[in-house]
């Protein structure tokens, strides 16, 4: 493991093993045990989209680790005027031990990843967010004990968060089930491979993506970069909310997450938001714990 560009970059093994050693960091952190992994390390945090978890998760962990984490916005740096990313990053490798990206293009994160010579983490393209997704799987294994026999089912824009969510899925061994509007869908070729590894349902049928599912994930209708599309988004994705009624077709103990923020009385209601707020945050939580182990891995 050099990089985290994409989940699909990684075996099931290497996610286990960040997983674990986030539990185990979690618990140090909550034992008041420091874990100071990183002493001296510098890693360059690039924001080309805002942010709330994403900066504050890495700039904690990497204090926590005793490293140091420097934000750096993409209007302050030489990218926001023309400088190409080849260069910017060549210079970068000569100063950091690694590097964050939030940004809009899959395609930058790899660059970054070409001709650099530290690691890079993708915190956020278009295309996928990893570092949300080993959160996710993080808390439902602390909720649910295991991966085995799950079934995962989201509901909404086939966006980054579906993308990833689809192969995190698949490689922990869980069904996957996506309910979208048809012109929304996940991306076609992380759906021909899941359908090849694992089960996975794509579908317009809200009731059928949720039967029997025991984790509901919801996400905003209109991602970043996209407010000029909400009010068609609005209209195509009307009725795709998790409500009381989609809760009844899951399991009955099934578990709510969202990767926040969130969107009461779109994507989901204020009842169900505030039911399973306790797995919502919990996953928030996660983002630092499941950060910080993807940074000791390529870090130190």
């Amino acid at each position: 493991m050099k990089h985290l560009l994409k989940l699909s970059d990684l075996s099931s093994e290497e996610i286990m093993s960040i997983l674990n050693l986030a539990d185990q960091l979690k618990y140090e952190r909550k034992n008041h045990i420091a874990h100071r992994h990183l002493q001296g390390k510098q890693l360059g945090m690039i924001f080309t989209k805002s942010s709330t978890r994403t900066r504050v998760s890495f700039e904690v962990g990497m204090n926590e680790l005793g490293g140091n984490a420097l934000f750096l916005s993409g209007n302050d740096l030489q990218l926001g005027r023309g400088e190409p990313i080849k260069d910017t990053v060549r210079v970068l490798s000569r100063y950091l031990d690694g590097i964050m990206i939030r940004t809009f293009k899959q395609s930058d994160v790899e660059e970054l990843a070409e001709y650099g010579s530290i690691p890079v983490i993708n915190g956020l393209t278009d295309y996928c967010h990893p570092c949300q997704v080993l959160a996710d799987l993080m808390t439902v294994r602390e909720y649910k004990g295991s991966f085995k026999g799950l079934k995962l089912c989201f509901i909404g824009d086939g966006n980054n968060m579906a993308n990833s969510l689809i192969v995190g899925g698949i490689k922990m061994g869980m069904e996957v089930a996506v309910a979208c509007p048809e012109g929304y869908r996940p991306d076609a070729d992380i759906c021909a491979w899941a359908e090849k590894e694992g089960k996975l349902l794509v579908t317009d049928d809200i009731a059928a993506a949720a039967a029997g599912a025991d984790v509901v994930y919801t996400d905003v209708w209109a991602s970043m970069g996209q407010e000029g599309e909400k009010a068609v988004r609005e209209k195509a994705f009307r009725g795709y909310c998790v409500d009381a009624a989609v809760m009844a077709c899951a399991k009955p103990d099934a578990m709510v997450l969202h990767c926040l923020p969130a969107h009461r009385g779109e994507e989901i209601t204020e009842e169900v938001f505030e039911a399973h707020a306790g797995e919502i945050f919990d996953e928030a939580e996660n983002r630092l714990h499941a950060q910080k182990a993807v940074l000791v891995k390529l870090l130190k």
